[in-house]
């Protein structure tokens, strides 16, 4: 079987898949992968059927993950007796960890809001491990994505069994008994505290990567730096993986031979110490992946008379082993990721690196490879890629390989051994982390660093992978003219398939965001004709004490409209419509001005803007984006779509809701109004300007307040259906019941952000249906 694991990892992805995404094409992608075997591999009746067996029985594994993956706790539960599984996290006030339920056997995610700052500093040296407590609290589901692209918290944790959030009000440790420790839980605790060992002995950036890179623990980095290792492509190097677990266990081996352990003993060793250090360093998927890769082949070397492995079978096995004990598994991230680029590395190392003598260029090409590999997850899960990875993973790689991964453990035992490090050992090191830190950070702002093409729907997925095979294929075939053509056809194939889809679109649509309480609509225009973006959401900033910040705290532009514009492909805003200076419809801007190009502001012509208004256009015009302000009567058109501003009137004086931009559009045969936070008084000059003014679609103003939608107005107009953006549970109580009475008064049908989530709008030339995110 050696080499021929790949074929039954295939059909054990196979099955997986057709229990837990979709069965029917899973099943039949199976159906001509084993005919293709049979007929071009001339694959026995045997081998078949035992693929087949594979596929059966990890189709019946994946159903049964599934059909268990659900909570035996009832809601109504106040009280729980619970065990502590991981370390706690702390972010600002809030206290986050995981937790068993020792009644129900099940994990939840307990929460606890910190009430003062010496709390939090007792709790932060706190051991939780090895005790069972009794608390009271309440159960809350994890929320939902409310956004087509946007990150569900639900379904998330509910990959890690995780069904619930308990969330209490008083001390954690409150009310505990000791327990004796499983060795689990010991190794877990040493973690812990070698862990807190580092935050003691070290400044905080020499701690944080030395977490990272020793017990795998990244939640001391600076949230601003691991966004630029994202954005740089070379965020995999912040977690323990293949790398660094062969490095250190080649350190190990060579040490034991060097002081006089024979290697049968030091294979030995190795075996029972591999799966302690991935406890250790938090059991993520790339460390199990390459510590079970690694066992299997040191058992390969202790019993190599009786069971041979090539390197491709290791990796097989350790994704068969991984799937058959958790087979949800497969949707996370960072299994994807490590394993297809792994897999792909190995695949590659005989057939493409050996071609290329130079170690530059066999750096060079291992680092395209990686991307390749990596190319379809990274779409999926984070719309983008960075087209400055392949030359930062170049430079990174070595770094961390001989400067990071062995300073930290130099460092780290040296404070051991004496209790203190010499301290022109650490600032060297640090001025080392800082100068690279520098470098990302300036790598991460470069223009056009990111290729930025979307979110790829199931079948788009499976034809960019095999675009990736056919380009693996024809460059094993490089040395002939033809294989060189071919070779590149298929990569500018895969760089423009997505984007060029879009030019030939024949559909247009207008999506109502759910930014909780705010707005931002997006319009984009069939054949990508244009896009236009009204509003932005935004997050009240409030003062609070320097203890109770998060460190990465919740913004609506950043965490909501970004990730929503970046999956839907968005590159270009053409017009960034900015209706007034609410921050709850313009304060998102920034991180739009920061991520997405943006060709031109409209902003309404009033005599006193606000303070985020001025702040954006002194970051418009450090960009060379041209502001306009608008005003009643002023249009615009986009070959057949034209757009007309009704209000404000010119150097308008009032009160900043009545001078709101409120414009008409005709999109898919029907009439648009948008208005922004427009009040009745607002609401009632357009009607007597234009008393002949119809509209299908209303946006409603000010989130269904009871201050817009005037019974006039809605008399006058009588909008066939309206769209309400507005927070859930928001503690204005919008929507009004008034105005909701109104609109039913002119039967209306009625969307809304709180209930529905995002609202679309499809359309084809002069026809177009809504949908709703949420059912």
């Amino acid at each position: 079987m050696n080499g021929k694991y790949m074929y039954i990892a295939l059909s054990a992805l196979l099955g997986v898949l057709c229990a837990l995404v979709t069965f029917f094409p899973f099943f039949m992608l199976m159906i001509i992968y084993m005919y293709l075997l049979y007929q071009y591999k001339r694959f026995s009746k045997e081998q078949i059927a035992l693929l087949v067996v594979i596929f059966t029985l990890s189709l019946l594994i994946g159903m049964r993950g599934e059909r268990m993956n659900h909570s035996l706790i009832p809601e109504s539960t106040t009280a729980f007796t619970l065990e502590y599984i991981e370390n706690p996290k702390i972010d600002g006030d809030l206290l986050q960890v995981e937790i068993k339920e020792k009644f129900h056997n099940e994990n939840l995610l307990l929460r606890y809001k910190l009430k003062s700052e010496n709390e939090k500093i007792n709790l932060q040296n706190k051991n939780f491990f090895s005790r069972v407590c009794r608390v009271s609290g309440s159960l809350k589901k994890p929320a939902m994505a409310k956004n087509p692209n946007g990150f569900d918290y639900r379904n998330y944790l509910s990959n890690k069994r995780i069904h619930w959030i308990l969330e209490i009000n008083e001390n954690p440790l409150q009310h505990c008994t000791s327990i004796p420790p499983s060795l689990l839980v010991t190794l877990k605790q040493f973690r812990f505290t070698g862990t807190r060992y580092l935050i003691d002995h070290f400044p905080i950036e020499i701690a944080s990567l030395s977490a990272a890179l020793i017990f795998g623990d990244r939640s001391l980095l600076n949230p601003g730096l691991l966004g630029n290792y994202q954005r740089t492509g070379i965020v995999h190097l912040l977690a323990i993986s293949g790398l660094h677990v062969s490095l250190l266990i080649g350190v190990v081996f060579y040490l034991g031979l060097w002081v006089g352990i024979t290697r049968q003993w030091m294979t030995n060793v190795l075996l029972v110490a591999i799966p302690v250090y991935v406890i250790l360093t938090g059991s993520s998927p790339s460390v199990i992946r390459a510590g079970l890769m690694i066992f299997l082949v040191l058992l390969t070397t202790k019993w190599k008379n009786r069971l041979k492995l090539l390197p491709i079978d290791a990796i097989c096995l350790a994704f068969i082993i991984f799937l058959f004990i958790d087979p949800l598994v497969i949707f996370d991230v960072g299994f994807q990721l490590s394993f297809s680029v792994s897999t792909a590395i190995i695949l590659s190392a005989g057939l493409i690196i050996s071609i290329y003598q130079h170690s530059l260029l066999r750096m060079l090409v291992t680092s395209v490879i990686s991307q390749l590999a990596a190319f379809p997850f990274l779409l999926y899960h984070y719309f983008e890629l960075s087209l400055v990875g392949i030359i930062a993973n170049m430079l990174y790689i070595p770094l961390f390989s001989f400067v990071y991964l062995p300073g930290v453990y130099f460092l780290f035992v040296v404070q051991l051994l004496f209790s203190n490090t010499p301290i022109i050992l650490v600032n060297s090191f640090l001025k080392i982390i800082s100068f690279f830190n520098g470098v990302i950070d300036y790598a991460a702002k470069i223009p056009f660093g990111s290729f930025i093409a979307g979110r790829p729907n199931l079948i788009l997925l499976i034809v960019e992978i095999i675009i990736i095979f056919a380009v693996f294929c024809n460059w094993e075939e490089i040395t002939s003219s033809k294989g060189k053509r071919h070779l590149i056809l298929l990569g500018i194939l895969l760089f423009s398939l997505q984007m060029e889809l879009k030019r030939f679109n024949p559909y247009g649509e207008v999506t109502m965001i759910d930014v909780g309480q705010g707005d931002s609509i997006l319009i984009q225009l069939p054949f990508h004709k244009g896009t236009i973006l009204i509003d932005t959401g935004g997050t009240m900033q409030y003062h609070v004490e320097e203890w109770r910040q998060r460190a990465n705290p919740f913004e609506v532009g950043k965490d909501v409209v970004v990730p929503f514009l970046k999956g839907k492909g968005v590159t270009n805003i053409d017009k960034l419509i900015l209706t007034h200076g609410d921050i709850d419809h313009i304060g998102g801007s920034f991180s739009i001005l920061e991520e997405i190009k943006v060709k031109q502001i409209l902003i309404p012509s009033v005599i006193a803007p606000s303070e985020t208004e001025l702040d954006i256009i002194k970051i418009a015009k450090k960009k060379g984006i041209p502001v306009i302000k608008v005003a009643a009567g002023d249009h615009w058109n986009i070959d057949e779509f034209e757009f007309f501003i009704l209000s404000p009137e010119r150097n308008f004086a009032g009160e900043r809701n009545s001078g709101s931009i409120a414009f008409v559009s005709s999109l898919g045969g029907r009439n648009w109004f948008f208005g922004g936070d427009l009040d009745q008084e607002g609401e009632e000059k357009i009607i007597k300007r234009y008393p002949q003014i119809t509209i299908d679609v209303l946006k409603a103003g000010h989130h269904g307040s009871k201050t817009s939608s005037a019974e006039l107005f809605i008399h006058q107009v009588k909008p066939k259906t309206v769209l309400i953006s507005a927070g859930e549970k928001n503690r204005f109580g919008h929507p009004h019941q008034e105005v909701l009475e109104r609109l039913k008064k002119v039967n209306a049908t009625i969307y809304r952000t709180d209930l529905q989530g995002a609202i679309t709008y499809r359309f084809y030339k002069q026809k177009g249906t809504f949908s709703t995110f949420l059912p």
